[in-house]
């Protein structure tokens, strides 16, 4: 990536606050100015400046420095809470629950302040295990997030959870397991989203997770559509620094 464009520093700014709901201090990060908001998960135990460590922020650069997007990261609470095996199985699952809590309505209303917009949508995205949390907060809060990009994405997180017996916290948080039992409102609203699953096939990737997630959408006639990107592209950052930018410039460039 040397030589790769550069995001001013003076478009980015930082917060900092305790979350009542996480019951820990929690961190956000913006870069940009004006555009679509668009809030980018971390990769598992990823804090909210991972995005910029791994140069995603050069590849948006043009999209961000015209104008065309605001990008937005928060800590992944709940991905450190699964990789660091903090407490017990239960509290694990209680953490996943709060942390798309916290997301709905702590980092949201934050996103649409700055935007001086109460209602403006918006656009979530991440891979990998951020991939998963993209995807439940457009299942789980179609009211406020439009469209999200699922890039590499696990999805069945139960493995994660070293647990025998998984409790409500853990149900109403996993898309594969309570997208099924969405009637109603909900689901309507959800109908007029969009799911965009990418995903490559080599080395540490598993694009069956992908399809599977497609499916269970699919089902409830959810619009979602999976992208191969080939037998050549790996589970890794180099793989997403080349789908984002390719997708957020088709949608909003």
């Amino acid at each position: 990536m040397e030589g790769g464009p550069e995001v001013s520093t003076a478009n980015k700014q930082t917060a900092k606050w305790f979350s009542q709901r996480l019951h820990r201090d929690v961190s956000m990060a913006r870069w940009g100015t004006y555009g679509q908001p668009v809030l980018l998960f971390p990769t598992a135990g990823g804090d909210f400046e991972e995005v910029e460590r791994f140069w995603m922020m050069r590849v948006l650069a043009p999209l961000i420095d015209s104008g065309k997007i605001k990008v937005y990261s928060c800590d992944s609470v709940a991905g450190r809470a699964m990789v660091e095996r903090e407490g017990s199985p239960g509290h694990r699952q209680w953490v996943l629950n709060q942390f798309h809590q916290y997301v709905r309505h702590e980092v949201a209303p934050a996103i649409r302040k700055d935007c001086n917009n109460e209602n403006i949508e918006i656009v979530s995205a991440g891979a990998s295990i951020g991939a998963f949390h993209a995807a439940a907060v457009i299942c789980r809060f179609p009211d406020v997030f439009s469209r999200a990009i699922c890039m590499s994405g696990t999805y069945d997180i139960r493995r994660f959870m070293s647990a025998e017996r998984f409790g409500d916290d853990f149900w109403v948080s996993s898309p594969l397991h309570f997208v099924p039992t969405l009637e109603g409102m909900h689901l309507d609203k959800l109908r007029t989203r969009f799911l965009l699953i990418p995903s490559g096939e080599g080395k540490a990737e598993d694009i069956s997770e992908s399809w599977n997630l497609a499916r269970v959408l699919g089902a409830k006639g959810i619009p979602n559509r999976v992208d191969s990107w080939g037998k050549q592209t790996p589970h890794d950052w180099m793989t997403w620094r080349e789908m984002l930018p390719k997708y957020l410039g088709e949608w909003f460039g």
